[in-house]
């Protein structure tokens, strides 16, 4: 008699289970409807530019929504207010060392892209300046990059020769950079990063590397001081134009003092990483050879021994260039391709070398306002004869060595740099090309990140792959193909993973409700009578709907050896885990009808776990949850696995 109380008090238990689990599952099938694409992309947009704050139905409503816009845009408005004056001296001192390295890099990061020398100078004014205003990285260093140099002078040329017509090519260096920060500003906007992010880690890595030895190749015409040169990159026709060139035109003169500043910059700044304290040393010794070669040429006349000078230097304030955007001319489809591809690599430079000195400093680097940010510094630089520029990894770690405390030290910068295009640019006319190309060449073994090529090797085949085919691309053939390849591999990758996407069947670890994959867990047990799966895609549509079906029936009708026996018959109840499946389409809601009624004629049910908001609400649209019904929906693996054992229990007592 003692037994019957505790048999109602069991099956009371079980009751309440019941009902607890069918009350969460109606909270899954009843779910609100998640927002439209409209909605999301409003959202986005908002998200964007305004800053989260509490909702306000006051009258003043309004005015904190613009203030909340204003904040949103203008990341200096939140922290400029606390900004200290102790923070100036640090800042100050940041951007002055800042500059004695950025006003020779920035001559000749022009000269790499065939560019006057004062349009480099000029790339390292108001770009910083719009950048400090609306960036939220506070060690970034903004201005002209090797490697966007390189890109421009290997791809513009074929448009327009810098050579036959300099004023036109010049010209379409201005609508490029338009173009390039257009697409970043839209990039913010709708936070589209996804799509710099196709240009993985890896292939960064490669093209990096690829870009840097070629970039070291073309600075042989400055060492030797040749003037007929290829317009091509690719290490070949480099190789073959310098040994070809060096038999008529060459000056030792060139090569010597090149060389022996090359020597001293390279020391300077192996010096400056074995002692930190001496990190000013590198960050001067560019404008110390500029500032020592200038009067070694002026004093000894070295310019009528066949010593190249960089000779007018146009001083002054940038000048407009409204009047020389090109958007009618017959390259502007070009222009604007040219402008895509430099976005995304001055992007994908500025947004790594941003985030990693984010973390050294334990803060979140927000990329969408470094996206909106980019873009609109480069729309504002095209406007006043600027190029594109982006943040430099070797004058952001300068900075950062020097102390910087927020992107005032780019504000200190950009203005030391106009006095210097005010008061110096006359001085610079004795400085030999030969120094240009030095520093150039020093500012290179950064780019070149051997030990982290070896890493990716390791850990990933896969990914190794596409830095090797960026790396090949540019070196052998132009930057255009380097970045095409390295695209194309990683999306193959992600293709690859997308249409064939692993089943793992589950099994609950011992004395847990915890469903592992057995082959990862050999301890994992599976359930009797139970067949659990887990589908291991964020996406179920018509690119890997017919795969996935086709692959669950094959898992269902084989037992454990892999052969065609009696499992369909063992097997009553399929119990997918959809946890991972973020979205789903048209196919795949008709792989999983199909799949469905296949299970119907087998005697088989059909179980879904964890349906994600937009899958659930697409099936409840397209009815299959109503021919699922509400008992083959839930939570969780294991109520389900419970749900069914204990109605499997049941119809065996009946």
């Amino acid at each position: 008699m003692g037994s019957l109380p505790n048999t109602a008090a069991e099956a009371q238990q079980l009751d309440l289970e019941d009902s607890s689990r069918n009350e969460r599952v109606q909270w899954l099938i009843n779910s609100p409807e998640p927002p439209s694409l409209w909605q999301e992309l409003v959202g986005t947009v908002k998200g964007s530019l305004l800053t989260p704050g509490k909702k306000n139905s006051s009258s003043n409503a309004t005015g904190k929504h613009a203030m909340s816009f204003l904040r949103g845009l203008f990341p200096i408005l939140i922290w400029g207010r606390n900004y200290k004056a102790s923070f100036f001296k640090h800042d100050l001192m940041a951007g002055l060392t800042l500059a004695s390295l950025s006003i020779p890099q920035s001559i000749g990061y022009a000269n790499l892209a065939k560019l006057d020398p004062q349009y480099g100078l000029y790339t390292s004014v108001v770009p910083p300046l719009i950048y400090a205003l609306m960036g939220s990285s506070r060690e970034i260093a903004i201005g002209p990059v090797a490697v966007v140099s390189m890109l421009l002078s290997s791809m513009i040329p074929g448009l327009v020769d810098p050579a036959i017509d300099p004023i036109g090519y010049t010209s379409l260096v201005f609508t490029v950079t338009f173009f390039a920060g257009t697409f970043q500003a839209i990039f913010g906007l709708f936070r589209l990063g996804f799509l710099v992010d196709f240009l993985s880690h890896a292939a960064v890595v490669g093209f990096m590397a690829g870009a840097a030895i070629v970039i070291g190749l073309q600075q042989l015409k400055g060492l030797f001081g040749l003037s007929h040169f290829t317009t091509k990159t690719d290490v070949v026709s480099v190789l073959t134009s310098v040994s070809k060139s060096v038999k008529h035109e060459w000056y030792p003169l060139n090569f010597v003092l090149g060389l022996s500043f090359l020597v001293f910059l390279l020391v300077a700044r192996f010096i400056g990483k074995r002692n930190k304290k001496l990190f000013w040393f590198p960050a001067i010794a560019p404008l110390l050879s500029v500032i020592l070669s200038t009067l070694i040429v002026y004093l000894t006349r070295a310019d009528n021994h066949g010593v190249k000078i960089v000779k007018h230097l146009k001083g002054g304030l940038n000048p407009s260039s409204v009047h020389r955007l090109q958007f009618n001319g017959t390259h502007v489809a070009e222009a604007a391709k040219i402008g895509l591809i430099s976005a995304i690599v001055a992007l994908t430079e500025a947004i790594a070398v941003g985030r990693s000195f984010a973390s050294i400093n334990g803060y979140h680097l927000d990329g969408t306002k470094e996206m909106l940010a980019m873009g609109f510094m480069n729309l504002a630089g095209s406007l006043t004869s600027c190029y594109v520029a982006t943040g430099s990894f070797s004058r952001t770690a300068v900075n950062f060595s020097a102390g910087c405390k927020t992107v005032v030290s780019n504000i200190v910068m950009a203005i030391t740099v106009i006095l210097a295009l005010e008061l110096f640019t006359r001085l610079l006319y004795y400085t030999p090309v030969a120094i240009l190309a030095s520093i150039i060449m020093s500012a290179l073994p950064g780019l070149i990140d051997i030990n982290e090529a070896y890493r990716i090797w390791k850990v990933d085949k896969l990914d190794f792959l596409a830095c090797l085919g960026a790396f090949i691309g540019v070196l052998f053939k132009s930057v255009e193909i380097g970045l095409l390849v390295a695209v194309a591999i990683s999306f193959a990758k992600v293709l690859l993973n997308s249409i064939r996407p692993a089943v793992e069947q589950l099994g609950r670890l011992p004395r847990t409700d915890i469903f592992c994959e057995v082959d990862q867990y050999p301890m994992a047990v599976k359930t009797p009578g139970l067949f659990t799966l887990r589908i291991n895609s964020s996406l179920l549509c018509f690119a890997n709907a017919n795969f996935l079906r086709e692959r669950i029936l094959k898992l269902l009708t084989q037992d454990e050896n892999g052969t065609e026996e009696t499992a369909k018959d063992r097997v009553q109840v399929l119990i997918l885990d959809m946890t991972n499946v973020m979205n789903i389409d048209t196919s795949g809601i008709l792989a999983l009808e199909e799949l469905h009624t296949e299970l119907v004629s087998l005697g088989m049910k059909l179980v879904m776990v964890n349906l994600r908001w937009q899958v659930i609400h697409k099936l409840k649209l397209s009815k299959l949850v109503e021919k699922i019904g509400a008992d083959g929906i839930f939570l969780t693996v294991a109520e389900a696995v419970d749900a069914c054992l204990a109605s499997k229990l049941a119809i065996n007592n009946l």
